[in-house]
């Protein structure tokens, strides 16, 4: 993995993104050295920088920047995490001075034909004022991860405090139920995924009916065909939930070999 400052030398001691955990980011997916969307993860960042009070930083001057290391990288997929910083400030303020924008690229090695996910023993809080927002206070999330590799899985679905379906560690979920492809609505706590809604725009061009429904886990659960979408991961079928097994793909797979056909250079 390769990782700089764009600003180039800086100390980041007194940056709350790394005494507090307060700072957004990005993870985009680079094929064959071509950032996939970049439009739309610029847009989510400018809009969390703008949730935590921080200055957006310069779209254009971050590409420029990337550009010529993905160019060396020479990989055919890469993922690409720009995170910034909230700055220095006091425990009394978000605006802070001096943002930063730290960048990492890192070659991804073969996707898994499918995933396996387990129901998490937490819930999200979809009345959090982090919620939606890819926040680079990420431990939830890593601890719902552990959580998932010590029961021999790969992913956990959250329940929001309601009992909905929300949203996976790392991912977005789709669920199909007889033929209408099914999402939580963003009110539920999820957030609002590049993947997702590349997604749920392949369908509605492929005339797959999409809806956006609150479900108790339970009845997501219980739906014909489930997976989890990711910018850097695209579609991912998930063959078991629990102790429920998820046989039929067609859909799915349907939708997947859409999003693999946006990857391909124009």
């Amino acid at each position: 993995m390769k990782c700089w400052l764009l600003e180039g030398e800086r100390r980041l001691e007194d940056d709350r993104a790394f005494t507090h955990g307060l700072g957004v980011f990005e993870t985009m997916l680079a094929v064959d050295g071509r950032l996939i969307r970049p439009d739309l993860h610029f847009e989510r960042l400018a809009t969390g920088c703008a949730r935590l009070g921080i200055e957006a930083p310069d779209a254009d001057g971050i590409r420029a920047a990337l550009d010529p290391v993905l160019a060396d990288l020479a990989a055919p997929r890469t993922r690409v995490r720009i995170m910034r910083t909230a700055g220095a400030g006091g425990l009394r303020e978000l605006a802070g001075g001096r943002p930063a924008t730290v960048m990492a690229v890192e070659a991804m090695g073969p996707l898994p034909d499918s995933v396996s996910v387990v129901t998490s023993p937490w819930p999200r809080n979809e009345g959090s004022p982090l919620a939606g927002v890819k926040c680079t206070s990420y431990a939830e999330s890593l601890i719902g991860l552990d959580h998932a590799r010590r029961a021999g899985v790969d992913e956990l679905v959250f329940p929001n405090t309601r009992g909905n379906w929300c949203e996976a560690a790392t991912a977005n979920v789709f669920a199909v139920s007889k033929g209408v492809l099914l999402t939580p609505p963003v009110a539920s706590g999820c957030l609002p995924g590049t993947a997702r809604r590349r997604v749920m725009e392949l369908a509605e061009g492929a005339g797959i009916a999409v809806r956006e429904v609150v479900l108790p886990l339970d009845d997501a659960r219980a739906t014909d065909e489930f997976f989890l979408t990711s910018a850097t991961r695209g579609v991912m079928p998930v063959s078991n939930w629990d102790d429920r097994a998820f046989a039929d793909r067609r859909v799915t797979e349907r939708l997947r070999a859409a999003f693999e056909a946006t990857l391909e250079a124009p």
